[in-house]
């Protein structure tokens, strides 16, 4: 078998693996990140809370991502994997849509794990330094921050022969080897998670002590632990990406064959699948490591949705019967 024509067949497998893949993602994605705004904005506790505020917006980027992964995975359906490797227009979107959405959820895993650890402290000017007001302005500026990034960025991005989108301008190459994907969407927002979060957990071993309202108590434990396992799925998911951006961007063109195109697309497309399941999977991710999650969705969506849908659609029964409005006490039941 030649080169060319194993290097075809990589190609399209790697079409394939990437259709089947990213539609599965999408499927699981809207369902996850839906489903986490809906829980989160129905219950009061949880719109209180500014962690929990951080992980909605988080929600909304992600919904985002899958919108724009949907749209790609479309595009390549309908005309063919090359309109979107050498298509200028596409090549700059992609590169505003995925990088922009992308900081945006990494930022609001960094700010929930930091504010968490703040919420919990013992320490009362920590308690109090993190104010909503202050939450609101840092989600701004983050929002305003990674999309100008992303556009300045992608404004350097070129079509070449065998590596089809890509940057190339020196200086950037640089700047992405050496501070955007080894520090700024790297090692940097792991730190701050990983530690901030493992603190936090640490603030509610030990928030027993303290006296605090028990129901207070098992709900800071409740989103220290959804916020620590969210960190470690981050940390986990997306190391390999990084690490591979790292060296693809490094790569010549000029010394690259179309085999090792070939290859390098295919394994590129792998780990890109891996880290795309980090905005897909949150949903599920809070359902098995919290209990007292699983009977706030099972409440939200039998009592405050389903009864709505009933209602608005006529399924009850037409009997007169007198209305029995829902216990105040039926919000704090799991909260």
């Amino acid at each position: 078998m030649s080169a060319t024509s194993l290097a075809v067949q990589i190609s399209q497998f790697t079409s394939q693996y990437a259709l089947y893949v990213n539609s599965i993602c999408i499927i699981i994605g809207f369902i996850s990140n839906i489903l986490n705004i809906l829980i989160f904005i129905r219950l009061k506790q949880f719109r209180q809370n500014r962690c929990v505020f951080y992980l909605i917006i988080e929600s909304i980027s992600n919904l985002f991502s899958e919108l724009s992964t949907m749209m790609v995975t479309l595009i390549s359906l309908i005309y063919g994997d090359n309109a979107l490797r050498f298509s200028i227009f596409w090549c700059i979107s992609r590169y505003i849509a995925f990088q922009g959405t992308g900081l945006i959820s990494t930022s609001m895993i960094c700010f929930a794990a930091v504010d968490q650890f703040c919420s919990t402290n013992y320490r009362l000017y920590l308690r109090q330094i993190c104010k909503m007001k202050l939450t609101y302005y840092f989600v701004i500026i983050c929002i305003i921050i990674s999309i100008s990034h992303s556009i300045l960025y992608s404004s350097f991005a070129i079509i070449t022969e065998l590596l089809g989108c890509t940057v190339t301008n020196p200086q950037v190459v640089q700047y992405a080897t050496y501070f955007y994907y080894p520090i700024f969407q790297g090692f940097l927002p792991i730190t701050i998670a990983s530690t901030f979060s493992l603190l936090a957990y640490r603030n509610v071993r030990r928030v027993i002590r303290r006296q605090i309202p028990i129901e207070r108590r098992r709900f800071d434990q409740q989103i220290t632990a959804m916020v620590l396992t969210r960190v470690i799925v981050y940390v986990v998911l997306s190391l390999p990406y990084t690490i591979y951006r790292v060296y693809a961007i490094n790569l010549d063109s000029k010394k690259i064959d179309l085999l090792r195109s070939a290859i390098e697309r295919l394994i590129q497309t792998i780990f890109y699948s891996i880290a795309a399941t980090i905005y897909a999977i949150n949903f599920y991710l809070f359902l098995i490591i919290s209990s007292r999650y699983r009977r706030q969705v099972k409440y939200v969506l039998k009592k405050k949705y389903w009864y709505s849908i009933k209602d608005w659609f006529c399924l009850r029964s037409n009997q007169i019967q007198p209305e029995l409005p829902i216990s105040s006490n039926d919000d704090n039941l799991f909260e």
